[in-house]
């Protein structure tokens, strides 16, 4: 077994985040590395008390350092709210607990906010950017049609309603995605410049530049679907799912049924999510 496979596993890994991978020893590039998966958003239905969801963030440990995937809502929205999640409040249920803040969430891991220099956006609503002022010096990987869809200032479907320019006020800066330069299972796929093997999957129609993200795991694969599916609710209608999260859903969920070895989850899921999978490495 290797020295890294330990309760000391973080630290050793904190220590190399600066290496170079050419620098890194071969076994390096085998060692599983953890992702916590965090949810940082609780948004319950009013009309349905079963529906209850937390929103998935995550925390990936990589060659970079900790890599936080989306952020939901960010300290600034909680002291400031914006029109949207004011509307959320009232349509749906809400603790509005800043402890739920992704930067809240990691300092209780033991992290160092700063020590997350790299965002991946699945998107750019709401609830998924809002908190990039949070972790100001942090570079943003974002799908290019996103970005261009988040600061051209026109609403070309009802969801981008849900951008708002100022989460983006600090000036962070973006690396930009497009060219798909992979396949990831029966998926286009962008490979993103991080160990563990991580990919963009596009899946546009939440958003014009949402994106899956797929992360290599020791057992497989963890694939993130975003906002383009609702493939562990049942009770949401079809028409709904396709007129708010977009074209894919048939397409994941046949995706799971052939591919019962690779985790998918949505952005939203049930509470017990969260207790079953608390981290994957």
């Amino acid at each position: 077994m290797l020295p890294f496979h330990t309760r000391n596993y973080t630290f050793e890994m904190r220590k190399l985040r600066d290496i170079t991978v050419s620098k890194i020893p071969c076994f390096w590039l085998n060692v599983p590395m953890t992702i916590h998966l965090l949810n940082c958003f609780t948004c319950n239905a009013r009309l349905s008390s079963r529906l209850k969801t937390g929103m998935v963030c995550l925390l990936v440990e990589t060659d970079q350092g900790p890599v936080l995937v989306d952020t939901g809502l960010g300290l600034d929205e909680y002291a400031n709210p914006g029109w949207m999640t004011k509307l959320f409040r009232i349509i749906t249920i809400m603790p509005f607990d800043p402890n739920e803040a992704a930067v809240n969430r990691i300092r209780r891991l033991g992290y160092n906010p700063e020590e997350v220099r790299h965002i991946i956006l699945t998107h750019m609503h709401f609830d998924h950017c809002s908190g990039l002022s949070d972790f100001p010096n942090a570079k943003v990987h974002a799908h290019r049609r996103e970005y261009a869809a988040f600061t051209e200032g026109k609403i070309r479907q009802f969801t981008e309603f849900a951008y708002l320019p100022r989460y983006i006020a600090h000036k962070p800066k973006f690396t930009l995605y497009e060219k798909v330069d992979s396949k990831w299972y029966e998926f286009d796929a962008i490979r993103l410049p991080f160990i563990p093997e991580t990919y963009f999957i596009p899946l546009f129609g939440h958003s014009r530049g949402h994106c899956g993200v797929a992360i290599k795991t020791s057992d497989g694969w963890f694939f993130h679907a975003g906002d383009a599916g609702a493939v562990y609710d049942d009770e949401t209608p079809a028409w709904l799912i396709k007129l708010v999260l977009g074209p894919h859903d048939g397409t994941l969920r046949a995706f799971m049924k052939a591919h019962p070895e690779v985790l998918v989850s949505n952005s939203h899921m049930y509470p017990e999510f969260f207790e079953q999978h608390p981290l994957l490495r």
